[in-house]
Formats: C-alpha cells, structure tokens, sequence
C-alpha cells in the first residue's frame, strides 16, 4: 500500500502576457477598437472585461492541468460541465500489476492533525481499512476477478488522475466555488494551491479571487 499528497502539474505552456494580447484582440473585436490596442493595454483591458461582467471574453483562453487526487474530489471536479476530462480508469488499470508497483496507491486524507491522540486515532482506523480494501482487491484478481469487476471494493481514497481542460472564464468560476471555506477539505487543499500558480502565471484574471488554506 502507498499513501501520498495530492497535487497537480499545469500541462499547458502558459504565457500570461500572450493570453491577455489574445483576449484584448478577441475583445476588442465586439467594440472594433482594434486600434487602441497598445503595448501594454492587454491588462487594463481584461480587467475592465471583468469588472464589467463581460467575461466570455476570457472564454477564448484555456489552460489544461493534470490533478493527482482522490476519486472523492474528481466527483466534485466533474461537475463542472464546461471542461474536458481525461480520468485514470479503474475498468481497466490493474493495480496488481509490476506497472503500478503491485499495489494501490491512496491520497492521504488532511482532516485529521495526528499529533493529536484523536487525529491519530482516526488516521489508523481509516490506515487499516485502506489495508483491508487493498487486500481484498488482490484476492478478487488471484481469483480471477476483472479490474472492472474488483474495483467495487475500492474506496473514495484511492488515487486517481484526472487530466481537465477549461476555459479561463470556467477557471474563475471553479476557483470561486473549491477555494471557498465552505468547500470540502481536500478540494481545497489542491484548488488554493493551485489558484496560487494561476495568479502566478497569468495576470488580472484572477486577482480578485482570494483564498486561503
């Protein structure tokens, strides 16, 4: 049994610059003042799209990111429908498999502080059923059993991958809803990080999203 953090790799070549040149041109469009582009007016312009509320604009940029998580917060991840996805698929990986290191790997859950006798205490009993499910995923494919057929015993804790692609107006609309304190636990601890890298990446478009761990 392996046990990790979730985390994510941003896929796309992300030049923040070009994507606010792309955005004012594709904008600037609806108002036919291609000539008051400058350089350096790309910011100022998509931030009074955004200000403004006109942000199908913004529709015109995406950026895909690879999440290594539990399948619990790709439930959550899915439902937003304005994305494309790409799911590490228990029908067919076979994680008795030398592939996977004959093992299943599970995220780590971050509710419980184990420095506490309580967290602890928690953290173990979860431990020993993640141990009973990988046990008995084993004994259904020595026995014959499909990875299709043994998923059924596997829990919400099992590590998965999941490949999405969104638009930057999608991204600002899932960054609200996963970064806010009401949002579960473990979507949170990949959506504030990664919110970080976003703001990071590309400028304006997400500076009036705040969240913190």
């Amino acid at each position: 049994m392996n046990i990790i953090k979730p985390y994510f790799i941003i896929e796309s070549e992300v030049n923040g610059e070009q994507a606010l040149k792309l955005i004012e041109k594709a904008g600037r469009t609806c108002y036919k003042s291609e000539d008051k582009a400058t350089e350096g007016s790309a910011a100022d312009f998509v931030r009074r799209i955004i200000k403004g509320k006109h942000e199908s604009v913004i529709e015109h940029y995406s950026i895909t990111v690879r999440v290594i998580c539990d399948r619990g917060v790709t439930h959550e991840i899915v439902r937003h429908r304005l994305a494309s996805y790409s799911q590490e698929s228990t029908r067919y990986c076979n994680y008795s498999k030398d592939k996977y290191s004959n093992q299943i790997t599970y995220i780590e859950p971050c509710f419980w502080d184990v420095n506490t006798e309580e967290g602890r205490k928690k953290y173990e009993i979860w431990k020993s059923v993640m141990e009973f499910t990988e046990k008995k995923y084993m004994e259904l494919i020595e026995n014959g059993a499909t990875p299709q057929e043994a998923r059924s015993v596997l829990p919400n804790s099992l590590k998965t991958e999941l490949v999405m692609t969104m638009n930057l107006r999608e991204w600002r609309h899932f960054f609200k809803l996963r970064t806010d304190a009401a949002a579960h636990p473990q979507i949170r601890e990949i959506a504030v990080p990664m919110l970080k890298k976003f703001k990071e990446m590309i400028p304006v478009v997400f500076d009036d999203i705040e969240a913190e761990l």
